[in-house]
């Protein structure tokens, strides 16, 4: 048997099954510490910037910190997954949760403008760069982790529960600032209240690293270390020389998984705040139900790709995933009547992105897929997640409020062009193969 999966015909036993539950519960805690600041983004843009910021220039700098965390997940990519793919995945799989706990738990207690001057934005950007560290080794990790852990025809679904698992953090951190807004009022928010999310995040991601202690490494690392099939040298340098269209497919998968997330999911709770003046408890109410349908909708696109293939789901989930972004901006603009049910249309839309970490998987042989899929997609990310949040302050200010639908439409044509290739590329094999079979 080839080291490239556990055996096709085997269904998930019960330790797959705790394998997939440990490390989408592991997940949805670092993931909660990594999100659950831009939540938190009006208070923290009142908290970090001079008092005669303009309301719309500090929330922008807060996106902008925000941003920093995308633009060093590479490094923590780059670095975790050459060990990952040299020294085993468990081990950078709980590395990277301790150091996502440790900044989160920092964040909680920092001290705020009015107590340090200047150095309170610095040591907060400073964190969040650290973030970004630990969750670019985590995310890409992570689904490596659950892919070889399942035979080749549940990794579909394998990856999109460990990718629902990472939503649910993101569905935990909108309960909680949902919460901190119903309980408290502004001024307890801004006083305290804010300093919650980070402090409990940080005994989250500890319990995570707790968790973590109980899966085992991957069958497929395993037997490439017995058959000393493990890659010498640096593993990305094999994959810039030998695997750069699987990169630029992952890069291209990746933008539209950004926007989806970044845009839809974490922005959104601001802007209807900001831009379409929706109460703040509406507007976590959204969050909270958009966020639920999330992590169904990445079940669903996984079991779907297992079924179909991951292009044919990729397809119809990127128009999707379009339609839903333009009827929940258009009913904002027209007053938002039935935003809560909207919200959570584009919720399950977004599900789309279950299917691509199972695209990426694919796209790399185990000996690199560690370091292919981190690089590809933590470069991506930390080029298109880093720029988003900025650009869709400017553009909302400058192009008007549906802004956001439009850049989230355009990367989903990217993912249904992506899922077209494929397919085209999959009907050239298979009539190539048959044309050989007829000539012998």
């Amino acid at each position: 048997m080839p080291p490239d999966t556990v055996p096709l015909e085997r269904g998930l036993d019960r330790r797959d099954a705790r394998t997939l539950s440990l490390a989408a519960l592991g997940g949805a805690l670092e993931f909660y510490d990594f999100v659950v600041f831009v939540f938190f983004a009006i208070p923290l843009g009142h908290l970090f910037f001079p008092p005669a910021t303009a309301p719309w220039l500090a929330q922008l700098q807060v996106f902008g910190i925000f941003a920093a965390g995308y633009l060093a997940r590479p490094l923590g990519g780059i670095v975790l997954a050459h060990y990952g793919d040299t020294l085993g995945r468990k081990k950078m799989f709980m590395l990277s949760v301790l150091l996502m706990a440790l900044p989160t738990l920092g964040i909680g207690l920092l001290p705020v403008y009015a107590q340090i001057g200047a150095l309170a934005p610095l040591l907060l950007l400073l964190l969040r760069v650290v973030q970004g560290i630990a969750v670019g080794g985590e995310v890409p990790g992570a689904w490596v982790f659950v892919a070889e852990h399942v035979p080749r025809r549940r990794v579909g679904f394998a990856c999109a529960s460990l990718t629902s698992g990472l939503t649910v953090g993101i569905l935990i951190g909108s309960l909680v600032a949902a919460a901190i807004n119903n309980v408290l009022t502004p001024a307890e928010v801004l006083d305290h209240g804010w300093r919650w999310p980070f402090l409990v995040g940080g005994v989250f991601g500890f319990i995570a690293v707790w968790l973590r202690r109980w899966l085992s490494e991957t069958p497929v690392f395993e037997a490439m270390q017995a058959r000393r099939e493990l890659v010498s040298g640096l593993p990305l340098k094999r994959v810039l020389e030998r695997h750069l269209p699987s990169v630029l497919l992952s890069m291209l998968v990746t933008w539209m998984l950004t926007a989806a997330i970044v845009v839809v999911i974490l922005m959104t709770p601001s802007l209807v705040q900001s831009t379409f003046h929706i109460a703040p408890a509406r507007a976590f109410l959204g969050n909270n139900v958009a966020s639920f349908a999330l992590a169904v909708g990445c079940l669903f696109y996984g079991w779907l790709a297992d079924r179909i293939g991951h292009a044919r789901a990729l397809l119809p989930g990127a128009v999707g995933l379009l339609l839903s972004s333009y009827v929940l901006y258009l009913d904002l603009q027209a007053g938002g009547a039935h935003f809560i049910a909207l919200y959570a249309l584009a919720g399950f839309a977004v599900g789309v992105v279950g299917v691509v970490p199972a695209v990426m998987v694919a796209a790399f042989p185990p000996a690199v897929r560690f370091s292919g899929l981190s690089f590809s997609y933590n470069v991506a990310y930390a080029l298109f997640g880093g720029l988003t949040p900025p650009l869709i302050g400017l553009l909302v200010r400058h192009a008007g409020v549906l802004a956001p639908a439009h850049y989230v439409a355009f990367t989903a044509l990217i993912g249904a062009g992506v899922a077209l290739w494929l397919l085209a590329r999959r009907s050239g094999v298979v009539q190539n193969s048959s044309s050989c079979a007829a000539q012998r």
